[in-house]
């Protein structure tokens, strides 16, 4: 299939037409129209610093469905003795910026360039971004971020700097998706640690069917979801 090129139309082809490594389109921008209108049409930005924004549907996607997670003993005794406290969207520029600096200093890159950065920032501040800290006493340990468009929550990025912090994140985020009701928890791409905590990979079709069940329509401006009760 073509790599299709964007201008300043604020269109994107369907998902369907990405290349088989799920490489859709290249160009536009990061401005929130345009993300909003990706994510809800199951697409995703994923490049380099000083490069134009990339435009991926990769098939299969990789998600969680809420309320399942695999539960290694060693993470259900973290739980049990209660060593951690999580909190909702309390510190989102802290969570988005070590998953940024952590990756970059163990060496394996982000394409969480100061552009996307900027404008998750703006998302969160819309409503659109959210967070889950896991906390040791004052010390941020943890966190997982992304983006809730109706009843679906699209995973961004992890980190952690003590043991098991970034899975009770996740776990907390599951338990919650599920309790809200979501439809899915998007996490984009495989890799082995993903599927060993028990993500699953579903065809790409698949995946926009059930954004649609999950209220996700493409759209500029989709209503935000939120995957908080409370702070």
């Amino acid at each position: 299939m073509p790599l299709f090129r964007l201008t300043d139309e604020l269109i994107f082809p369907p998902a369907t037409l990405a290349e088989a490594d799920g490489l859709l389109a290249i160009g536009g921008d990061l401005t929130l129209p345009r993300l909003l209108l990706a994510y809800s049409s199951g697409l995703f930005p994923w490049s380099n610093e000083g490069e134009p924004p990339l435009w991926w549907s990769p098939d299969p996607r990789c998600i969680f469905e809420p309320g399942e997670m695999r539960v290694s003993r060693s993470l259900a005794k973290t739980l049990r003795q209660g060593r951690y406290r999580v909190s909702y969207n309390q510190e989102f520029e802290q969570v988005i910026g070590n998953c940024a600096k952590l990756r970059i200093k163990d060496g394996t890159g982000t394409w969480i360039n100061g552009e996307l950065y900027r404008s998750f920032l703006e998302l969160h501040r819309g409503g659109y971004a959210h967070s889950i800290e896991c906390w040791h006493g004052d010390l941020l340990a943890g966190g997982v971020y992304g983006l809730c468009l109706g009843r679906c929550f699209f995973g961004e990025s992890m980190f952690h700097v003590e043991k098991d912090a970034s899975k009770v994140a996740l776990f907390a985020l599951l338990q919650r998706s599920a309790l809200l009701g979501f439809e899915l928890v998007d996490c984009q791409l495989a890799n082995s640690h993903l599927l060993s905590l028990g993500a699953v990979r579903i065809a790409r079709i698949d995946f926009l069917q059930r954004l649609i069940k999950g209220g996700v329509l493409p759209s500029s401006r989709p209503a935000p979801g939120s995957i908080a009760l409370k702070a």
